[in-house]
């Protein structure tokens, strides 16, 4: 048995084409820096992972002018019913969010993320953002097109599952 010394080859042959082998670190790479950021997030804002999604739905809904009912919270985080609603109770303890009366349905809820915990997402990761968006923006246009266009490729292929028969399918999710 050979003994290497250089790991960079552990997933992809030596006979793999080395731009492609490269491009595949470089995004492992990035993965691992946004999970450690994700955690040390999770950490300062004293939340989960879950919480942290359901927040960044909430905020971004909130933003778009939409109203959020726990059902469509628990259908986008693909949790229970008794899940989601065990999330909203912490969230709401802590601060973070407050239930009201849907507008729309007397009977219904709608989930609303407070003022304070839009200012606290912002004072946590608003720096991290502007940082990523300068890098994003420097970009020429038809690089900024690749770069969509290989990530949403990349995305179909590892949300590509077989189902018994074989056959492909994809996995319903839009996190």
């Amino acid at each position: 048995m050979t003994e290497r010394t250089d790991g960079s080859h552990y997933w992809y042959g030596q006979t793999d084409q080395e731009r492609g082998r490269r491009v595949l670190e470089a995004m492992r790479a990035y993965r691992a820096a946004d999970s450690a950021m994700r955690r040390r997030t999770q950490e300062a804002m004293g939340m989960g992972e879950n919480d942290l999604l359901a927040m960044r739905y909430l905020l971004r809904s909130q933003q778009q002018g939409k109203d959020v009912a726990p059902k469509e919270l628990a259908q986008y985080l693909g949790i229970s019913s008794a899940s989601v609603t065990a999330l909203l109770d912490r969230l709401e303890r802590s601060g973070h969010l407050r239930r009201e009366p849907s507008p729309f349905d007397r009977r219904g809820l709608i989930v609303v993320p407070t003022v304070s915990s839009d200012e606290e997402v912002r004072k946590t990761l608003g720096d991290m953002h502007e940082r990523m968006i300068a890098v994003a923006s420097e970009l020429d246009p038809d690089t900024a097109l690749a770069v969509v266009d290989f990530l949403d490729r990349l995305r179909e292929s590892v949300d590509t599952i077989y189902a018994p028969d074989g056959a492909p399918e994809h996995a319903d999710r839009d996190r």
